[in-house]
C-alpha cells in the first residue's frame, strides 16, 4: 500500500514539472513570436504605405 502511494506522489511531481518545462519553453518562445509577428506587420504597414502614394 505504501509503495502505491509513493508511485501517485511521485507521478504528480513528474507531471508538474512536465508542465513547468512546457510552460518555460512557451514564455520564452513568445518573445520570437512577438518579434516575428511585429516584423510581418511593419512589413504590411510598408507596402500598405507603398501602394497608397502611387
Amino acid at each position: 500500500m505504501r509503495i502505491l502511494t509513493h508511485n501517485k506522489g511521485q507521478n504528480v511531481i513528474e507531471y508538474t514539472m512536465l508542465i513547468i518545462i512546457v510552460a518555460a519553453a512557451l514564455m520564452a518562445m513568445s518573445t520570437y513570436v512577438m518579434r516575428s509577428m511585429n516584423a510581418r506587420l511593419k512589413q504590411t504597414q510598408e507596402e500598405l504605405n507603398y501602394y497608397r502614394r502611387e
